[in-house]
């Protein structure tokens, strides 16, 4: 009898042990997981300050460009050390507003048709370049094709581009040949029919271009001394209702910027799971035209994965010591009462 309660006392302190240290390692997660949210806040106020950064070196460098016009104003060039011709020049933003899908054109191979054409199934691309254009536009138009033949989608298929001409001079012979080098630089010959049926070149009248212009906030002029016209650069997504949703300006576009702007002009019609989970990770800023990541959102996803992992570790650990409890505490049989005895 003494060797069964010797027994049934190593038992015990054998439980004993297990749930010391279950404890220990739950002890443990614990501090863990404070180590966790603490290197969280540290990295969100670290985000905090270099934002407060970001933003005084936006306030000052417009300041220093500014302060390296040491010379007075020439012939031409206004107060502000901006020539006349390009005082009116630049992309006013219409984010939200309806593109006019009335208006005539005429495509590449010389057809009427309305803007309208092509919309209503996916979003769409705008670019206004003129095709005879001896520099930015071909800029313009390469940065587009760059950013785009990355894509996991495909032009007629996912998205389409409608590219129009703001010089009424230009015609059908003008956007054919335009659209063949467009063509070739987008490199898929797979996609060939698709890019056909969903990248368009369009010319028109100069009531159709200034109401286009003006609906996407597209601001050039034209310059008689040069013979050309000086404008901004930039492209446009908008729905598939016609609804302006972004702005990318420059002449190079991030494949990302591209893929989630066409995502989130989908209504997510298009797209992943995983590029919806980016989507939510980093939103657009119109002032920039780029996505930057959504800190706060990034700081819920990291808080909800640490909960859940923390649930599922507790889980797991709860079910072991289930387990074990029954083989700790199992009464032992007379036959082996008696064996030990």
């Amino acid at each position: 009898m003494k060797k069964v309660l010797t027994r049934n006392k190593v038992i015990g302190n054998k439980a004993s042990g297990r749930r010391g240290a279950a404890k220990g390692f739950a002890r443990r997660v614990t501090r863990v997981a404070f180590h966790l949210a603490g290197v969280a806040y540290h990295i969100a106020g670290r985000a905090r300050r270099v934002a407060g950064l970001l933003l005084l070196t936006a306030y000052c460098l417009p300041l220093t460009v500014l302060g390296q016009y040491a010379q007075p104003p020439q012939s031409g060039v206004s107060s502000n050390d901006v020539p006349f011709a390009l005082r009116d020049i630049g992309i006013e933003q219409r984010l939200n507003e309806q593109v006019p899908l009335d208006l005539s054109f005429r495509d590449e191979v010389g057809r009427t048709v309305r803007l309208g054409d092509y919309f209503g199934k996916r979003p769409v691309f705008i670019s206004l370049v003129y095709y005879n254009c001896p520099k930015l536009c071909n800029l313009v138009l390469n940065g587009l094709v760059g950013g785009v033949k990355t894509l996991p989608f495909t032009v007629g298929k996912e998205f389409d581009v409608v590219t129009v001409s703001f010089d009424p001079r230009e015609g059908a012979t003008d956007a054919a040949a335009k659209k063949k080098v467009v063509l070739h630089d987008y490199g898929r010959p797979g996609d060939a029919a698709a890019f056909d049926a969903g990248w368009h070149f369009l010319t028109g009248d100069k009531a159709s271009i200034d109401a286009l212009a003006n609906a996407v906030g597209f601001k050039y002029a034209f310059d008689t001394a040069s013979n050309q016209y000086a404008h901004a650069s930039g492209v446009m997504v908008a729905t598939p209702q016609g609804k302006l949703s972004h702005y990318f300006y420059g002449i190079e576009y991030a494949p990302r910027d591209l893929k989630l702007g066409l995502i989130e002009a989908s209504a997510g019609k298009i797209g992943s799971a995983v590029d919806k989970l980016t989507l939510y990770c980093f939103h657009y800023d119109p002032t920039t035209g780029k996505y930057g990541p959504a800190i706060m959102n990034i700081m819920r996803l990291t808080g909800i994965i640490t909960v859940v992992g923390l649930v599922v570790l507790i889980m797991v650990l709860q079910r072991r010591r289930r387990r074990s409890e029954p083989e700790q505490q199992r009464p032992m049989s007379t036959g082996e009462a008696g064996g030990i005895a």
